[in-house]
């Protein structure tokens, strides 16, 4: 079953139990999949497991970004609200890698490409990210770069 086949089916079941963010929640993400398919001009009423996750992350970031805004505003109350969005998304995003494997690919990769000071990070940055696309945040594989050349 794909992954827009397996939110389908998790509104249904978020309908059934009355759990209203969950099922506000994956009906955004649906409509999203929706607007992408139209966007698209796919004859697919299905996206494929690829387009799902870009709607998913794009989403995902939203809210981060989102509870960042609200927290400096001083309204934990609207905050909270997205963090629980927030976890009923990350449920359907893959494991990403923890930073100290992320270290030691970066590591391997430094040493592959030869970059020996922050100059390089950029470039270092940009050939460890297409390699672990979709395995790793962005975020994450900058905070180990720019920890190596602290």
């Amino acid at each position: 079953m794909s992954l827009h086949q397996t939110i389908r089916t998790h509104i249904k079941e978020a309908m059934i139990a009355k759990n209203e963010t969950r099922t506000l929640v994956l009906r955004g993400v649906q409509a999203e999949i929706q607007k992408e398919l139209i966007a698209k001009k796919s004859a697919a009423n299905e996206a494929t497991d690829e387009e799902t996750l870009a709607v998913i992350k794009r989403l995902v970031k939203q809210r981060k970004d989102s509870i960042e805004q609200f927290e400096k505003g001083g309204r934990p109350d609207l905050a909270l609200s997205e963090k629980n969005e927030l976890a009923v998304l990350q449920a359907y995003l893959p494991a990403t890698m923890p930073k100290d494997e992320i270290k030691k690919f970066a590591l391997a990769k430094k040493a592959e490409l030869g970059v020996t000071d922050k100059s390089g990070a950029g470039k270092l940055i940009g050939a460890i990210s297409k390699e672990l696309k979709g395995k790793a945040e962005g975020s994450d594989i900058k905070a180990v770069v720019d920890e190596m050349f602290a």
